[in-house]
């Protein structure tokens, strides 16, 4: 496992975040909120320490891959652009996993990175005040070309195709232990059939349990998807 820096939190899980992937972010304590947990997040080299996301990690031994180019937003009107904001002990946002093809570095405190049509990414948007916790939410979203409709996602431009949105960390970390248990499987998140993300979505809408994503189903996905291309 490799350990991080100037975040200082613990070693890194599957997901790419740490070990406190089902903790909340550490958030500003106040007399009327006595506990907080450790930031999920990971330092990013290119956000000078602070911490906008987390980049996935590699095993083989062999080079990191390659950064996304640095490039103007306005370059390709056909990429959705995900804002991407940091304040200390206020709003964190990250990617619990994403390809971007692109990506432009705002300031200290905000990043934006871009998406091709079909790609999909895992969205999560923090933020509190000093009573506490005010939002958590994660949005899985597929990117959409310019002739599709869209639906409006917070500080995604111009929106996308919503998968599966939850509120509340409780409901965020159910979502985080199965993509979890999906890249146990092998399985690179990015490339689960978007149905699936609906089926969770509406199974946990309901109370019930989703189905289990094996590779298996994947491979079978993969055959469609290749015979629809």
């Amino acid at each position: 496992m490799i350990g991080l820096g100037l975040s200082g939190t613990a070693p890194l899980g599957l997901s790419g975040t740490g070990s406190s992937d089902y903790q909340e972010p550490k958030c500003h304590l106040s007399p009327f909120n006595l506990t907080g947990n450790r930031a999920l997040n990971l330092a990013n080299k290119e956000s000078f320490g602070f911490l906008l996301t987390s980049d996935r990690l590699w095993t083989d031994g062999g080079p990191p891959p390659r950064r996304p180019a640095e490039t103007r937003v306005s370059d390709d009107p056909g990429l959705t652009h995900v804002t991407l904001i940091w304040r200390e002990n206020s709003h964190q946002d990250w990617l619990k996993f994403g390809r971007p093809v692109v990506a432009r570095i705002i300031n200290r405190r905000q990043r934006i990175e871009s998406y091709a049509a079909g790609q999909v990414f895992g969205l999560v948007r923090w933020a509190s005040n000093d009573y506490g916790t005010i939002r958590s939410t994660l949005d899985i979203v597929r990117a959409v070309n310019v002739t599709e409709p869209c639906i409006p996602v917070p500080q995604v431009d111009p929106g996308g195709d919503l998968l599966l949105s939850v509120h509340g960390w409780p409901k965020v970390a159910q979502v985080f232990r199965l993509i979890d248990a999906i890249e146990a499987s092998g399985i690179d998140p990015c490339d689960v059939a978007p149905d699936h993300w609906r089926h969770i979505h509406n199974r946990l809408a309901g109370r019930e349990v989703p189905r289990d994503y094996s590779p298996v189903r994947h491979r079978a996905w993969l055959q469609r998807k290749a015979l629809l291309s």
